[in-house]
């Protein structure tokens, strides 16, 4: 599969998981355990995804987020390997992010399991 212009900046372990829908390993990523505030966003495209502040621990081993930017990812149906998921897709470049599961906090109900290595952390501003 050839690599279009964004993607050409991807390493090949982001290009696994961003566009051939793969994932990283649990507790491997580098935002899993980040408190750091700011706004996550999509490692492909840049479009933001996440506010720091719907972060959670959901102890899975991935970053976790109780709900997306309006309109920032998209959503798909997902059966592969017998499981029944729903996909969550950068709503900008249609880069795969990880998946959306209805056993998040009390706020929305939902656990947005994102990989971290399709993330970027655009922290606040300390001033």
């Amino acid at each position: 599969m050839d690599k279009d212009s964004f993607e050409d900046k991807l390493t090949d372990e982001e290009y696994l998981v961003l566009r051939e829908k793969g994932t990283e390993a649990p507790f491997s990523g580098k935002y899993v355990n980040t408190k750091e505030k700011g706004q996550y966003k999509c490692k492909a495209c840049g479009n933001a995804l996440f506010s720091s502040d719907t972060k959670f621990d959901s102890g899975t081993g991935w970053p976790s987020f109780d709900q997306a930017i309006d309109g920032a990812v998209k959503y798909e149906k997902d059966e592969a390997y017998g499981m029944n998921r729903t996909e969550v897709l950068c709503a900008k470049c249609d880069s795969h992010l990880g998946h959306v599961f209805d056993d998040g906090p009390e706020t929305t109900g939902k656990r947005y399991c994102i990989n971290s290595i399709c993330l970027d952390l655009e922290k606040e501003n300390e001033n």
